[in-house]
């Protein structure tokens, strides 16, 4: 029997959820976080965040260069 359910993802993703979504290592992605001033990139407070939308538009425009 199937049910729907529907699944919510986050508009954020933490810095642990961006290395898995990216495939990377956190050292890797704190540092693409720190050292760039990408418009994905999200502070609250000490945290950093990244916005999955646009996120995902970096990733495309990062590619069709």
């Amino acid at each position: 029997m199937n049910e729907n359910t529907n699944v919510i993802e986050p508009a954020l993703l933490t810095l642990e959820q961006a290395c898995n979504y990216l495939c990377i290592g956190k050292t890797s992605c704190r540092k693409l976080f720190k050292e760039h001033e990408h418009e994905f990139v999200v502070r609250i407070g000490n945290r950093l965040y990244a916005n999955k939308s646009l996120l995902d538009k970096w990733i495309d425009d990062q590619t069709k260069a």
